[in-house]
């Protein structure tokens, strides 16, 4: 009997398994807008759904596997750790931040122009993040509301994104759909001419309706980057070092965007003014305020013994470093850190201090110890594991964060541009390129791998791989030829080259409300099939998907620089309609009218 009853089901699924499709494909839609679970969870539900009901078996969903994209996609995310790591967007910051202090106006072009290059050649997300707390400071430099740069940041990274084929998972994604079905792959610059147009025009209306319609005000709370993200040390200049004799602004720490030096202590001398104009000597003590990765990075200085140094402490830094935060019951609250019980008792050094918007205007021995004062402090194994035992100390653990290794910038900068290179001129396909690529900088260490392995986005992949069993499921069913033979009839009366605009037009309206990256999974098919049945060239059709699918300018949640930037921002769901509605309009227009003559 029950064999009976699947034998009907079985035979019901399969005489409407596409309708099924299409019926399944609305509730993925339905999932996504509503949010109740994350996108990517939402997409293997649909996967499995496929699965249960026969439409694929197994072998189809481990076929998604073999696709390339979502491996040049992890690989470029591991590429993109490695500039970070090693410090190089840090450094292009940092040197238009140091142009802001002369020519402020003219640092937000350049600013921009930088993200906009980076967001071409790396994946655009962790651009945004790193530059979001450059932006609130260069905001503050210029007298320019934060909240009229943070929103156009986003818009530029995405318009970076679409001028080559490596700028985004998007165009990834379409490239390995389209050549599944049988297209010839793009190459790295072909979609360039394209994304310079929308590129132009996207600029000329955030210049002109945007940042008009966008809201003043600055920005505050966690990507604020004042004070209490600002760690206290002293640099004491050893007596061998190559700085002794040297001014500050001709040692390179010292030019680097938040490093700022407030004192220098020679012997009991403490001097505040024109310090730009005192040569370094020996021992000389420099107030420093900077960042945590900063300060991290120069612990391995040849030149400077960081943080508290003690009579006779001239053996190396510890191999452990950690963070902990003072007890309210610590029995030294008032005292100076230079006599905190712990750097006596233990074979330790402090390396610095952090307090919250109010970092003490002291140097570090002397400044006195307030309650929740975190401290960042280095030694022995067996030292710090006694730290951890202090009652009057908590939140004891290793710091996340990590030096940089600007050494090793040019071999990440390197392995981009082989990519590049290599990608452009044929001589690999981008997916070797790009693998080994990121062999070459684990093999220099210029990223950990486990820091690799973090620099990759698994929800992301989740979602690639999850959406192209869908799209797989949805042509094994017939619900794309359905769709397809649908609308074929109502687009025979147009011309051919108004077809970039329908495509074009579906995919951006979906982009807003669904996952870039699910729209061009679920639409590329669709447009190619749509080509071949019109006896026209598919290949305009999937570059409009290409644009459109990444073009989510109206709404935060479309894309994850526009959701990054919506938190920092504290913007309005209503502003990312108003700033991003012409930039929409402005954008799809010149890229359709480029595409649709230029192919």
């Amino acid at each position: 009997m029950i064999d009976l009853v699947l034998h009907v089901v079985d035979d019901y699924i399969q005489a409407h398994k596409a309708i099924i499709g299409l019926v399944i494909l609305v509730f993925l839609f339905a999932g996504f807008i509503m949010e109740r679970f994350p996108a990517a969870v939402v997409a293997v539900l649909g996967a499995c759904t496929f699965l249960l009901l026969g439409i694929i078996d197994s072998d189809g969903l481990f076929s998604v596997f073999s696709n390339t994209a979502p491996i040049t996609i992890a690989a470029m995310f591991i590429l993109s750790g490695a500039l970070l790591r090693t410090g190089t967007i840090d450094a292009i910051a940092g040197f238009i931040i140091e142009r802001a202090k002369k020519r402020p106006k003219l640092a937000v072009v350049e600013m921009f122009f930088g993200a906009f290059i980076a967001s071409a050649f790396m994946n655009n997300t962790p651009v945004v993040l790193v530059l979001i707390p450059i932006i609130i400071r260069l905001s503050r430099a210029t007298g320019i509301s934060s909240k009229k740069l943070l929103i156009p940041l986003s818009f530029i990274c995405i318009l970076g994104g679409t001028t080559t084929l490596i700028g985004t998972s998007t165009n990834l994604i379409v490239d390995a759909v389209a050549q599944d079905n049988g297209m010839e792959g793009f190459g790295i610059f072909e979609i360039s001419p394209y994304g310079l147009v929308a590129a132009l025009a996207g600029t000329l209306m955030i210049l002109l309706f945007s940042s008009w319609l966008l809201p003043d005000g600055q920005v505050g709370g966690a990507f604020d980057s004042s004070d209490e993200s600002d760690f206290l040390t002293e640099l004491t200049v050893r007596t061998r070092s190559s700085v002794i004799g040297k001014y500050l602004p001709d040692i390179p720490v010292f030019r680097r965007a938040g490093v700022k030096v407030s004192t220098i202590i020679r012997l009991s001398t403490y001097i505040r003014h024109d310090l730009d104009y005192h040569e370094l000597r020996a021992g000389d003590r420099i107030v420093v305020r900077l960042d945590l990765a900063e300060l991290i990075s120069l612990r391995s200085s040849e030149d400077f013994k960081v943080g508290i140094v003690r009579s006779g402490d001239v053996g190396p830094l510890g191999e452990e470093l950690v963070e902990a935060t003072v007890a309210p019951s610590h029995p030294s609250i008032g005292n100076r850190l230079y006599d905190i019980p712990f750097l006596s008792r233990l074979n330790v050094r402090l390396l610095g201090m952090t307090r919250y918007r109010n970092l003490p205007r002291s140097d570090l021995a002397n400044a006195r110890i307030h309650a929740a004062d975190r401290l960042l402090v280095t030694g022995s194994s067996k030292d710090i594991q006694r730290m951890y035992e202090n009652p009057n100390l908590f939140g004891v653990g290793q710091t996340k964060i990590r030096a940089f290794r600007r050494d090793r910038a040019p071999i990440a900068i390197g392995a981009l541009v082989a990519v590049v290179v290599l990608a452009a001129l044929n001589i690999v396909p981008l997916p070797v390129a790009v693998i080994l690529a990121v062999g070459a900088i684990l093999l220099a260490r210029c990223i950990d791998a486990e820091e690799a392995w973090s620099a990759i986005d698994g929800n992301v992949l989740v979602l690639i791989f999850a959406m192209l069993a869908v799209g797989l499921g949805l042509e094994k069913a017939g619900s794309v030829d359905l769709i397809v033979n649908q609308l074929t009839p109502l687009l025979q009366t147009i011309p051919p080259w108004t077809l970039v605009f329908v495509v074009y037009a579906l995919s951006v309206i979906m982009t807003e409300i669904v996952t870039n990256n699910a729209v061009a999974i679920l639409i590329t098919p669709i447009a190619i099939a749509i080509g071949h049945d019109m006896g026209v060239d598919p290949r305009p059709l999937v570059i409009a998907v290409m644009f459109a699918a990444s073009a989510s300018f109206a709404t935060p949640i479309g894309y994850q620089t526009n959701t990054l930037v919506y938190a920092a921002g504290n913007y309005r769901f209503t502003d990312f309609f108003k700033a991003g509605i012409p930039v929409t309009f402005g954008v799809g227009l010149a890229s359709c009218l480029a595409i649709s003559f230029w192919v």
